[in-house]
């Protein structure tokens, strides 16, 4: 089976899954919200750059904040909630990774300390939408997230395709 027609299935079983997931297509770089197979919201995503891609399958939220606050993955430095922070006014986590992953960010080296989390969340760089620039986060412009974020919950599938 080819790599197109395997991938043909699966969105096809994706298509027939009850409720409501998450789908997010990295090289269209758009977020698809399916409810019981029938899009109900498309908007433009950002996804990881080389080296730092979001991770491939089949998560779910683990978690929800509204206002987080930023950790700088290597520095521990915080960022409090506002208009500097990378992530925006809302965050939604859906994979995590315990391995210290680290490399070339395109300007330095980044080793990550400890666990980090994947997600979803807002940008004060509405510039970076619709590009591949993260370290494997998701980022949305403000308003999307804030859509997003009501019609999740803690649980709600989140697959993300090539």
């Amino acid at each position: 089976m080819s790599d197109a027609s395997a991938l043909a299935l699966l969105q096809d079983a994706l298509l027939r899954r009850r409720g409501l997931q998450l789908l997010l297509h990295r090289s269209s770089r758009q977020l698809l919200v399916l409810d019981h197979g029938r899009l109900r919201l498309r908007v433009p995503a950002a996804v990881g750059t080389d080296g730092w891609e979001t991770p491939l399958g089949e998560h779910s939220v683990l978690s929800k904040t509204v206002d987080p606050t930023w950790k700088h993955p290597s520095t521990g430095a915080l960022v409090a909630p506002g208009g500097r922070n990378p992530l925006g006014s809302r965050w939604i986590a859906f994979h995590q990774d315990c391995s210290h992953p680290g490399g070339w960010d395109g300007e330095k080296v980044v080793q990550v300390t400890g666990c980090s989390h994947v997600g979803l969340h807002g940008t004060p760089h509405r510039w970076t939408v619709g590009r591949a620039v993260s370290h494997g986060c998701v980022p949305l412009y403000d308003e999307d997230i804030r859509t997003v974020f009501d019609l999740v919950r803690v649980g709600t599938p989140v697959v993300v395709l090539p």
